[in-house]
């Protein structure tokens, strides 16, 4: 995985701009550690940081072919996973490579496919493509929006980034957020193309964004598709295998050692069971690493995790034979106002999962020491339906986004509790916000016909979890590897897999009556059968009261010194819940806490300007 930054500017002589340039780029050494370039033009002035994963001393960027009428320059981030198909069909067409990077191929397919390339690439990338024959830009995003994009436009062309970091750089741009951001940070539903800071935006997965002196355009190259399911149930099962099976053997190439996220839920053994294959096929084993916390033994159960990963992942590791790892962490750690300072830089933004986030961040970068590249198990609850909330008939009733609806259910908290109730209700109108975002959401997606209102509500859900909450997990993720310059994978999020389940019908999906059925069904001969058979858990997070007195002593330092991050927030509901018993403090509270310090250190970090109409 790599960074990618650059400026197009057809008013001025960008030759001359190399400083702004270089500023952009060196935002971006966490995600590309091991080397860096640029390339500047007239016009055009592209920056990227590398971080070495296939044929390691080729695919050195911006990448450049001279062609009689002009360059035609790469600088991309990602991986094309049938980058080997994708050589031998360019060579039967006369094209010679130099390297065996992905990168070549990646822009030889732009010189013989122009922007119809985009549909022949398979993988996680976001990149822009210079063409100095047209003067224009083409940036691209992968199908489902794995790796970022951001882009500003400015009065003669635009600035474009991995991160919205690259582009806040740049001695032009402002650091702002206006009402509309504040939102988009508030409602916990991440709206395709949008970017919190004012004036950017992000290239909409499965979107091409060209730039030219005309202005930018945009072309949607891929979208979820409704097609009638013909398989019957025992077919279905053997294609979600096929499938899977396809798309961890393509992600298994890589030139750095691998491993695989293992929690002991479903997704993640049956990655590292068909990884295990995979890799001991190529003569290498598998490594595996789980995260912990202190005091496992003290685990108590609740209503979104009713086991402990550890179990678990002991019984897969065993059945399958990886070299295992299980990384530790503490409340001292993760409460470390210094790691949360990492955090909140790594994400740009103030709001993201509270100490999950933390607990990631310090994961990844104890992994780092052994690995360059790990496989993880997101979108597999978005096309299976795998999430508590989809199996909740008060949920399946309302016509709101499930994660939104299950927030404020029972004991779990609401993702907006102890915020100012004036700034939600008022001036954001978060509730109006949100209903708004569901009608424009469900809007896109065509009517199949002969389905009936539940199969209709069903695959509603399944349609805003993989446009507007798969894109905040991808975010997560990305971040907090990036920050340590590890590359992660997610074989459940290749498109092929994703339309065939998309339109798999739910009675299909749940067919034995529970959650991701044909998941279980797929891979229940390469796991233990405790595994197959465990009921959901979300991401663990510590139960040690510890952490959450830290939390009080920190927001109450902030209390005290009348930060401005407390003006966001329900002072004397934030007082009180300070002043509380660590053992008492509910998950609303403790999420409060989160959020007041995350906001804390974004608005030192940062120093945006806030624009609240």
């Amino acid at each position: 995985m790599c960074g990618i930054a650059g400026w197009i500017a057809f008013q001025r002589d960008l030759r001359t701009r190399r400083p702004a340039l270089d500023a952009m780029t060196a935002t971006m050494v966490c995600r590309g550690p091991d080397a860096g370039g640029t390339w500047l033009s007239p016009s055009a002035a592209l920056g990227h940081r590398r971080l070495s994963v296939i044929d390691l001393e080729g695919g050195v960027q911006p990448m450049t072919v001279d062609t009689p009428d002009g360059p035609v320059v790469l600088t991309y981030s990602g991986e094309a996973y049938n980058f080997v198909e994708l050589r031998d069909e360019l060579r039967r067409r006369g094209h010679r490579f130099r390297t065996t990077s992905d990168t070549e191929v990646v822009l030889h397919s732009y010189l013989e496919w122009g922007e119809e390339f985009a549909e022949r690439l398979d993988g996680m990338y976001a990149l822009g493509v210079w063409d100095g024959r047209t003067d224009k830009l083409v940036l691209l995003r992968d199908r489902l929006g794995i790796k970022p994009l951001y882009v500003y436009e400015t009065e003669d062309g635009v600035l474009f980034g991995s991160e919205a970091k690259a582009i806040l750089a740049h001695p032009e741009v402002q650091p702002v957020v206006d009402t509309d951001g504040f939102r988009e940070l508030f409602g916990f539903v991440k709206e395709p193309g949008r970017a919190v800071w004012a004036g950017m935006r992000e290239v909409k997965p499965g979107s091409l964004l060209i730039v030219d002196r005309a202005g930018p355009r945009e072309r949607l190259y891929w979208r979820l598709e409704v097609a009638e399911h013909e398989d019957d149930t025992a077919t279905t099962v053997r294609r979600v295998r096929e499938l899977l099976e396809d798309s961890v053997g393509r992600q298994l190439v890589a030139d750095v050692p691998q491993c695989v996220l293992l929690s002991g839920g479903l997704d993640s053994s049956a990655l590292t069971a068909l990884a295990a294959r995979g890799m001991a096929e190529r003569g290498r084993e598998t490594r595996t690493f789980t995260v912990d916390f202190e005091q496992p033994d003290d685990f108590r159960a609740d209503e979104l995790r009713g086991s402990p990963d550890a179990p678990y992942a002991r019984e897969v590791v065993a059945h399958v034979g990886t070299v295992h790892t299980d990384i530790r962490l503490d409340h001292q750690a993760l409460a470390d106002p210094e790691v949360r300072r990492a955090v909140v830089t790594a994400r740009d933004l103030p709001f993201g999962f509270g100490e999950a986030d933390n607990s990631l961040y310090l994961l990844f970068k104890a992994i780092r020491e052994h690995a360059t590249v790990a496989l993880s198990g997101e979108s597999s609850d978005e096309i299976f339906g795998g999430y508590p909330w989809f199996h909740l008939p008060v949920v399946q009733e309302a016509a709101m986004f499930p994660w939104v609806t299950a927030s404020g259910l029972g004991p779990r908290s609401h993702p907006t509790k102890l915020i100012d109730p004036s700034l939600l209700l008022g001036t954001l109108d978060v509730p109006g916000y949100w209903a708004q975002r569901w009608a424009d959401t469900v809007a896109q997606l065509p009517a199949v016909p002969g389905e009936d209102a539940h199969e209709r509500r069903m695959r509603e859900f399944c349609y805003v979890h993989l446009t507007s909450l798969l894109g905040l997990l991808l975010d997560r993720k990305d971040r907090m590897s990036m920050a340590v310059g590890l590359e992660v994978r997610v074989p459940f999020c290749d498109h092929r897999l994703v339309e065939y389940v998309f339109n798999t019908p739910w009675s299909m999906k749940t067919f034995d009556g529970r959650e991701k059925s044909l998941l279980r069904a797929a891979v229940r001969d390469v796991l233990p059968t405790s595994v197959v058979e465990r009921v959901k858990a979300l991401y663990p997070h510590t139960q040690e009261p510890r952490y959450v007195g830290a939390l009080q002593h920190q927001v109450g330092d902030l209390l005290a010194g009348g930060h401005q991050a407390v003006d966001f927030f329900d002072r004397a509901a934030l007082t009180k819940a300070v002043q509380g018993r660590p053992e008492a403090v509910e998950r609303d509270e403790r999420e409060a806490f989160e959020r007041v310090l995350d906001l804390a250190v974004w608005l030192d970090v940062h120093r945006p300007t806030l624009k609240l109409s």
